[in-house]
């Protein structure tokens, strides 16, 4: 896949970890951090909430630049059938890693690629499965205290201090970061290969 075969790049994200991942890949792109706001319902699933609140963020950046083909990404956090969003604060991001402390939940980014200019858009979601260590009140206290936990879906980064909580991973890892790497490149090769396909 040639990135010059496809239109200007924007990364409607402010996360330096998406920025990161997205440089990995070998992409130029500008940054243009998106201010819709985001979606909370329980009455969706992980899959529709991340997607929604993707698309929103995508849309809101290509309707001021048609020309681009924005990406935008939601990562959230679930258990059995709690979502876990950012935490409000850190009483709030210490609920959340004692709920997460030793089982297994997802983590599910939706990922919205648009190029309003030609009239093609394209939806998708990947799922991780990430088991926690048994953590106690100390260690969870301890993590906290040596990340920010305020700016991460579910309290807790993976690429920081991971390993002091996370026992392992069955999926993408760079899906719990929050970008799916290996399926981006899918998609964006099949976005190159397309004549055509409207939203």
């Amino acid at each position: 896949m040639s990135a010059k075969s496809l239109p200007p790049i924007i990364l409607a994200s402010a996360s330096p970890r998406r920025q990161r991942l997205l440089k990995e890949m070998g992409f130029e792109f500008t940054v243009i951090a998106s201010e819709a706001p985001e979606a909370d319902s329980e009455h969706l699933t992980a899959v529709e909430i991340s997607q929604l609140n993707a698309y929103r963020k995508a849309r809101a950046v290509a309707k001021k630049h048609p020309d681009a083909l924005v990406l935008a990404a939601d990562t959230v956090v679930y258990k059995d059938t709690k979502l876990f969003g950012k935490p409000a604060d850190f009483e709030d991001a210490y609920r959340m890693l004692k709920q997460l402390q030793g089982g297994t939940h997802q983590v599910v980014t939706g990922v919205c690629l648009l190029h309003l200019r030609g009239h093609k858009q394209k939806m998708f979601a990947e799922s991780t499965d990430v088991k926690f260590r048994h953590l106690d009140v100390k260690a969870i206290k301890e993590y906290i205290k040596e990340t920010n936990p305020l700016d991460k879906a579910g309290g807790y980064g993976i690429q920081d201090n991971g390993d002091k909580i996370v026992e392992g991973v069955s999926g993408s890892y760079t899906n719990v970061v929050g970008l799916p790497v290996e399926r981006l490149k899918e998609e964006l090769s099949s976005w190159v290969s397309e004549e055509g396909g409207g939203i």
